[in-house]
């Protein structure tokens, strides 16, 4: 195995002959290669059938050279020719640089890929909701599989641990509608009208809304960065190889504490908002709260808040879905967690709009303005 490599030229009937022989390991080249690239043509064949060994310099170094005198290998065994054909597959030239491309085919490519990926991507999450479906089914015929512990957990991470933050963001976003409202108004002598502003407004729109932009920033790139950390451990995996479903017992409490908070976060932002409303309004208005209160049950239907807490479980399907998909989707690196975590964020929150634009003309068709 450590015999040096060997060079002999032979003249055949054919033509000239390279013969080969000993290791054509690294180690024991030498000067092989200068004395392979010190042959002049034409040269008939390079024969291996007294080489010993071989490793990929020694099968590149071969290579290298029946390309350049056109010579064909014989007397190879298998795993030698196996390896220099494996090198030769590699030996095609790299640009160094990329070719040029105009900026409208360059911005043609970027919007078809992104057109594909988002395709891709609604393709995906309607198969995840699929999943989601089936795996409800089967919970319901077999409630024992159930996590309890599990959803009373997610619900107090998605809903107690976030009713500080989600309280600050409604009384602030109160206070701005009441102020901007009232700057408004001033200039037709209606600041009364601030009251009906923060409250239909609060109850139909924003409060459930900005809730649901807040759990998802919160909640949805928790669960995408927890599911996507445990794909990478292959804790996913190990849980299907013991027969345990990944989307019962990862994906269901997640959505369903996500479902069950989405309506009692929206309503809790809603009354927040309107306490940081009816604040402004006495503080720079002279309303007293009685009167805003008065105010409130006089010009607030009903049907706005049935309106906020019909969009609300929605949304939270939504938004857990979303996580729960990118989350599952990680694979190869800890930097997908990051992309994927970001992906399930912006996608929950455009989804949130767009389903809430569809709610506002919906609600509006069927009467309840």
């Amino acid at each position: 195995m450590n015999k040096a490599a060997e060079l002999t030229e032979e003249q055949r009937d054919g033509g000239t002959v390279i013969r080969l022989s000993g290791n054509l390991a690294i180690a024991c080249l030498h000067d092989l290669p200068a004395r392979l690239d010190g042959v002049q043509g034409p040269v008939d064949a390079i024969d291996l059938s007294q080489v010993d060994h071989i490793d990929t310099i020694g099968a590149w170094t071969v290579h290298s050279a029946a390309k350049r005198l056109d010579a064909k290998i014989v007397g190879a065994h298998d795993d030698a020719q196996r390896l220099i054909e494996a090198v030769g597959d590699l030996d095609e030239p790299m640009p160094i640089r990329p070719e040029k491309q105009s900026p409208l085919t360059r911005v043609v490519g970027q919007i078809g890929e992104a057109v594909v990926n988002a395709g891709s991507t609604l393709v995906g999450l309607l198969g995840f909701f699929g999943a989601s479906l089936v795996a409800t089914w089967g919970l319901i015929r077999h409630p024992s599989r159930f996590r309890i512990n599990a959803v009373v957990q997610r619900f107090e991470v998605v809903g107690v641990s976030a009713l500080g933050i989600i309280g600050l963001m409604s009384f602030l976003i109160g206070i701005v509608i009441a102020q901007q409202g009232s700057v408004q108004l001033r200039q037709f002598g209606m600041e009364m009208l601030t009251i009906n502003l923060v409250g239909r407004l609060t109850f139909r729109e924003l409060g459930v809304l900005m809730t649901a932009i807040m759990v998802a920033g919160r909640s949805g790139s928790a669960f995408a960065a927890q599911l996507g950390t445990m794909k990478l451990t292959e804790e996913i995996d190990a849980m299907r190889t013991i027969g345990v479903s990944p989307m019962e017992a990862l994906v269901m409490p997640r959505t369903l504490a996500v479902v069950v908070m989405m309506p009692l976060l929206g309503f809790y932002s809603s009354i927040v908002a309107i306490i940081g409303g009816g604040f402004l309004c006495a503080v720079a208005l002279d309303i007293p709260p009685i009167t805003f209160i008065q105010r409130l049950r006089e010009v607030v239907p009903i049907t706005d808040l049935w309106v906020g807490l019909i969009k609300a479980p929605v949304f939270g399907v939504i938004i857990a879905l979303a996580g729960c998909y990118q989350g599952m989707q990680v694979k190869a690196n800890a930097e997908e967690v990051g992309l994927r975590t970001t992906a399930a964020v912006v996608q929950a929150i455009f989804l949130v709009i767009v389903i809430d634009a569809f709610f506002a003309v919906f609600f509006t068709w069927v009467g309840w303005n």
